[in-house]
C-alpha cells in the first residue's frame, strides 16, 4: 500500500549501527575501535631454516620513556650482550626511541622461539630495572619477523637496520657518522668508514650463516649516508 503522500515505497528494517541515537545524532560505529598501529598477527609462523638469518622489530608500548636515554641504553645494551645460546645469535642490532631492531641467526624454529623470549624477557627485566618501576610489560605483542633469503634481502636489511637512525631523523648531518646507539660501530661491511671502528669487543655475536657473512657483500659494501629501502 501506497504511504501518504503518494510515494510507493516499502518498509525497511534498520540495524542497530543505522538507528538514530535519541537526539537525533547519528550513531556512532558500534565494536572495539581500531588502535593507531595493527600488532603482529597470532597467526602460525612459517617454519625457520638455519641458513636464513631473520631481521627482527620489537615495538614498545605507548608511553614508555625513549629506549634512547642513556640509562635505558645500558640497560639493552646488557641484554644484548648477556643473551647467549649456542644455537641463536643476535648479530647486529639498531635502539630507536620506542622499537628495536635485530638481525639473528638461529638453527630452527625452536631455537629462535627460545632465544627471543630470552631476550625479551631480560631486555624486559633490564628496563624495568633502569626505569625505577617494579614490573610491567614492555613489547606491545608479537615481534616482527622477515626471513632473509637472498643476497639482495640481507643487505636490504643490514641497511635498514644500522642506518635506521637517519630514516627516523636522529641523524640528520651529511657527514660520515654512525649510529652509536646500534652495532654499527662494529660492523666490518662499511665502505668508507673504517677508520672510525672502536676497539671495544663487540656486543653482538659473529654471523655463521654464508649469507650474512660473505654472500650479500656480492652486492656491495654499505655506505654510512646510504638511505634505507623501506622494510
Amino acid at each position: 500500500m501506497p504511504f501518504e503522500g503518494g510515494r510507493d515505497e516499502r518498509m525497511k528494517q534498520l540495524t542497530f549501527a543505522e538507528r538514530p541515537c535519541r537526539d537525533g545524532s547519528k550513531r556512532k560505529r558500534p565494536g572495539r575501535k581500531p588502535r593507531a598501529r595493527a600488532g603482529v598477527p597470532h597467526a602460525k609462523r612459517p617454519r625457520h631454516v638455519r641458513w636464513n638469518p631473520l631481521h627482527i622489530t620489537m615495538r614498545a608500548l605507548a608511553g614508555l620513556p625513549s629506549f634512547r636515554q642513556q640509562r635505558l641504553f645500558v640497560a639493552f645494551e646488557l641484554a644484548l650482550r648477556t643473551t647467549r645460546r649456542p644455537d641463536f645469535r643476535i648479530v647486529e642490532f639498531s635502539i630507536q626511541h620506542n622499537h628495536l631492531h635485530l638481525v639473528v641467526e638461529a638453527d630452527d624454529n625452536d631455537a629462535l622461539a627460545r632465544g627471543m623470549k630470552s631476550f625479551s624477557v631480560r631486555a624486559n627485566r633490564l628496563f624495568n630495572a633502569a626505569h625505577g618501576r617494579g614490573r610491567g610489560p614492555v613489547w606491545a605483542g608479537r615481534y616482527h619477523r622477515s626471513d632473509l633469503k637472498t643476497p639482495r634481502q640481507v643487505r636490504n636489511a643490514l641497511v635498514y637496520v644500522l642506518n635506521n637512525a637517519r630514516k627516523h631523523g636522529i641523524i640528520t648531518t651529511k657527514a660520515l657518522v654512525i649510529d652509536s646507539g646500534s652495532s654499527a660501530r662494529w660492523f666490518t661491511g662499511w665502505s668508507e668508514v673504517r677508520s672510525l671502528r672502536e676497539g671495544s669487543p663487540p656486543i653482538t655475536e659473529p654471523a655463521r650463516t654464508a649469507l650474512l657473512r660473505t654472500l650479500w657483500r656480492k652486492h656491495g659494501l654499505i655506505h654510512p649516508l646510504e638511505s634505507p629501502a623501506r622494510a
